[in-house]
């Protein structure tokens, strides 16, 4: 007999962004697997009689290996159990979701996938500015800043990066960001373009600080903080409220 799994986007940290429906199925699950991010006050949803299995990756720290989160939750699933999969932001991006799928898939366990709001929009609405504008941010883009041996990723479309018209976020890539802004700037992209960190979204420890991708590139080569945090630069993120510079 196999159970359920409902893989669940908990947002980026605050539990009043969770859904009603991830609320639910939190309530009823029998185990829950969470990311360090998504531990704290959301865990309070999940029944008190449930599992609550910790199995984050935090980089620059030991972490549990994606085929041992794997093989767990399907352990889990295959007692017959409701397991909930608990993941930060929206768990389809940057979340290694597909893996934990193809493993399920594999063992014949069925599935639900219930979104999150993803850290970047939850940033971008904590400083009080859209992620789009008719005419100069058209298009946004999401990418990652470290690749599996937490380095810049050597195939990054830096073209596409480097348009000034479009809202970019960088997802985990402060100590890789240096280097970005050096190659964006080799393809054109100022250095004066505005830029935004993000720093533990949507927590009590939430620090927006205003820069540029110059002051931005400065300020992280010297600093080797471990908070979680993005970067999202271009035409919108000189404008909004909420800053802590």
């Amino acid at each position: 007999m196999s159970g359920f799994v409902s893989f669940i986007g908990s947002g980026p940290g605050d539990p009043e962004l969770l859904t009603l429906k991830a609320v639910d199925r939190m309530q009823r699950a029998e185990a829950v697997l969470f990311d360090d991010l998504s531990s704290g006050p959301i865990l309070e949803h999940a029944s008190k009689t449930a599992d609550l299995v910790g199995v984050g990756k935090r980089a620059g720290r030991p972490s549990p290996k994606q085929d041992h989160v794997s093989r767990l939750l399907v352990d889990y699933a295959m007692t017959g159990q409701r397991v909930v999969r608990l993941k930060s932001g929206d768990g389809g991006m940057f979340g290694r979701l597909e893996e934990e799928l193809v493993a399920l898939r594999e063992a014949g366990i069925e599935y639900e996938i219930i979104p999150g709001i993803p850290s970047a929009v939850a940033a971008a609405s904590a400083a009080g500015i859209p992620l789009t504008r008719r005419l100069t941010a058209r298009r946004v883009q999401f990418v990652t800043g470290h690749d599996v041996s937490g380095e810049l990723p050597p195939d990054l479309n830096l073209p596409a990066l480097a348009d000034s018209q479009a809202s970019t976020v960088v997802f985990m890539g402060k100590r890789t960001f240096p280097l970005l802004a050096a190659k964006l700037a080799e393809h054109g992209l100022s250095p004066d373009t505005p830029a935004l960190l993000a720093e533990a979204v949507s927590t009590p420890d939430q620090k927006l600080t205003r820069l540029t991708i110059g002051t931005l590139a400065e300020k992280l080569a010297g600093e080797r903080s471990r908070t979680p945090a993005l970067v999202l630069y271009g035409p919108l993120a000189e404008m909004g409220a909420g800053y802590d510079d």
